[in-house]
């Protein structure tokens, strides 16, 4: 159990009325995580309040009515689950370094260098990044970060993103075998079953993910596919 001078304060405003419960930060960050810890370690006080700094509980008629329970223990996992935790500096920098691997991630599978059409190695992005300085936001969305990495690391590295429609030509005996490689490259645009069995299909793709992509099929079906690139965009 967490002293009650060394805990923070986990809110939760709903229907009207203001809940608060004193807290060990990294073991409630846990909790809302999934992972198995006790609640009677997370709290420094089996209590809930309307205003914990005053020491002001919350009543048990206003627990019901929101709750449906008046149980602390019960409510409290609510809070936890629902509300606004406090921070940690460590669980920030966690939050940090898991938004800037997304960030390189999504510029690694969508971006290509546009004089070679090939997607940039990961470490040639990081190494951009870090170039140009780029500060990564734990809270903003990782869309509109990546579009705010993109125009900084232009400067640096020739790069764009590009979406390209492949048409592929499956023989009858690998065609149940490729759904899934079509499913998690991108989407099928176009299929049909040719006469004598075999499978044709467009796909549209990330421009980053191509020559993975060719890969995967060929270890499905040992080399035996067509392939042909029938728009860049």
């Amino acid at each position: 159990m967490v002293k009650v001078d060394e805990a923070t304060v986990a809110k939760l405003k709903i229907q009207g009325q203001h809940f608060e419960i004193m807290v060990d930060s990294n073991l409630a960050i846990a909790f809302r995580e999934g992972k198995a810890v006790d609640m009677k370690d997370i709290l420094a006080v089996q209590r809930v309040f309307s205003d914990a700094k005053k020491g002001l509980e919350a009543s048990e008629t206003g627990m019901k009515l929101v709750f449906g329970t008046a149980d602390p223990m019960e409510v409290a996992k609510t809070i936890i689950q629902k509300g606004e935790l406090p921070l940690t500096t460590e669980y920030k920098e966690k939050l940090r370094e898991q938004k800037r691997k997304q960030i390189i991630t999504i510029i690694h599978r969508n971006a290509v260098d546009p004089k070679t059409h090939h997607p940039h190695p990961v470490q040639r992005i990081e190494n951009a990044m870090a170039e140009a300085k780029i500060h990564v936001d734990e809270f903003e969305d990782v869309q509109r970060q990546v579009q705010e990495v993109l125009k900084k690391i232009r400067v640096i590295l020739p790069i764009k993103f590009e979406i390209k429609e492949i048409a592929v030509k499956i023989l009858p005996e690998y065609t149940g075998k490729v759904y899934g490689i079509f499913a998690s490259f991108g989407k099928k645009l176009k299929e049909e079953w040719l006469n004598d069995g075999s499978l044709a299909v467009v796909v549209e793709i990330p421009g980053g993910l191509e020559e993975e992509f060719y890969d995967k099929l060929n270890a499905v079906c040992h080399g035996n596919t067509e392939t042909k690139v029938l728009n860049t965009r």
